[in-house]
């Protein structure tokens, strides 16, 4: 676990380590040396994925040496999760589609009526990690022993999505190893089914565990994926999906600065969302003109943009409609956030937003690295006003030294 310092820290301990003055890493990741030289003194936050990209490229490190892996603090709420990987990651080792790490399971009906449950209350970290480890267990038992050919799609689909689960409980929480087996272990699954739908879901996973110095790759994957799949979308399920592989298109094509790209795919996912209801709550990844919505502000964050154009895109969000996601509605909550952050005539307001995101989900905000990477930044301006007040209680529970 690391020690909390900022990811401008740890830049400043590898651009050392490998030797490289400010300049020559500034020229080489293609950045500027000001820009550098602020954030390894803690004025700017290294919270954009085409700068981590950048850097750990230039750097020859991995994404987690910058950034950073798990962290643990005395919060409960932000730690608590985290004593339910070594369940996850066990079960995700253990199964395999020929041989289960379990002697028995219960009535396929009621592990599908379980996944249910979980999916609608996978917000909750624990609540999610204490169930996980022993539903993917069960699942590989129906799987190796099928009662017919029905009940064997019926387990492996269930899978699929039980793995879509673990991939993201376990990259919201930093054990980016533990979501690329998910996703991996997902994608195994979905081969056997060979239908386009569980093969576009395996996708995405894949997709989204990606690391950020591949981007060219993971924005061709998401092409790749996202062309294979619309001939045959033609179910909401079918639809939903297509939608989240135009998005993650749309998100790593920004990363790679292809915006005429990212333009492309963000309006391919609003169009894609006019054929679905708008209730993110009950569709497949959120997939929803709502949570188009998110992503565009998201996407914005990505770009740089911060004051009053990225509070008139989130006006164009119904925060209503994500209430019942909660980890989406605080991941579009901290994004304006933020971006709002970079501003310094905004900052202010910017701890409104962040404070919003840690009220809707705390276990997620409290985990997530670049709002640790954003709050650390904030708190070298702090003062003594009611926004500083804020801001050092977050830190401290994001164990963020303060």
């Amino acid at each position: 676990m690391n020690a909390g310092i900022t990811i401008g820290a740890r830049l400043r301990t590898l651009r050392r380590w490998r030797g490289l003055t400010l300049e020559e890493l500034a020229g080489l990741a293609g950045l500027s040396k000001s820009f550098l030289s602020r954030a390894e003194h803690g004025y700017r936050a290294l919270d954009r994925r085409s700068h981590i990209a950048a850097l750990a490229s230039a750097l020859r490190v991995s994404e987690t040496d910058l950034v950073g892996g798990p962290h643990l603090t005395a919060d409960p709420v932000q730690a608590e999760p985290h004593a339910t990987i070594p369940a996850l990651r066990a079960a995700l080792m253990a199964n395999t589609l020929t041989a289960p790490a379990v002697d028995r399971a219960r009535p396929l009906p009621e592990l599908v009526e379980e996944m249910g449950r979980i999916e609608r209350s996978k917000y909750k970290h624990v609540t999610v990690g204490e169930k996980l480890p022993a539903l993917v267990g069960e699942l590989h038992v129906h799987a190796c022993a099928p009662t017919d050919d029905a009940a064997y799609r019926i387990a492996l689909e269930t899978l699929v999505d039980a793995l879509q689960t673990a991939t993201f409980t376990a990259k919201d929480l930093g054990y980016g190893d533990l979501a690329s087996i998910a996703a991996m272990r997902a994608a195994e699954a979905a081969g056997i089914l060979d239908d386009p739908v569980n093969t576009g879901k395996a996708a995405s996973l894949r997709i989204h565990t990606m690391p950020t110095n591949t981007r060219h790759l993971t924005l061709a994957a998401a092409e790749e994926a996202a062309n294979a799949l619309q001939p045959h979308a033609d179910s909401d399920l079918g639809i939903q999906v297509l939608g989240m592989l135009a998005l993650a298109a749309s998100l790593t094509a920004t990363v790679v600065h292809e915006y005429g790209r990212a333009e492309h795919w963000i309006d391919e996912a609003a169009e894609l969302a006019r054929h679905v209801p708008d209730t993110p709550g009950r569709n497949w990844g959120a997939f929803s003109s709502s949570n188009v919505g998110v992503w565009r502000v998201a996407l914005a964050t990505e770009r740089g943009e911060s004051g009053q154009a990225l509070l008139e895109l989130a006006k164009d969000v119904s925060e209503d409609r994500l209430e019942p996601r909660r980890g989406r509605h605080s991941a579009f909550l901290a994004d304006v956030g933020r971006g709002l952050a970079r501003d310094p005539r905004m900052r202010d307001e910017a701890v409104r937003w962040l404070r919003r995101a840690e009220d809707v989900a705390p276990h997620k905000i409290r985990n997530s690295g670049p709002i640790r990477e954003t709050v650390a930044t904030m708190l070298t301006r702090a003062t003594g006003t009611t926004s500083g007040r804020e801001l050092r209680g977050m830190a401290a529970r994001m164990g963020v030294p303060h």
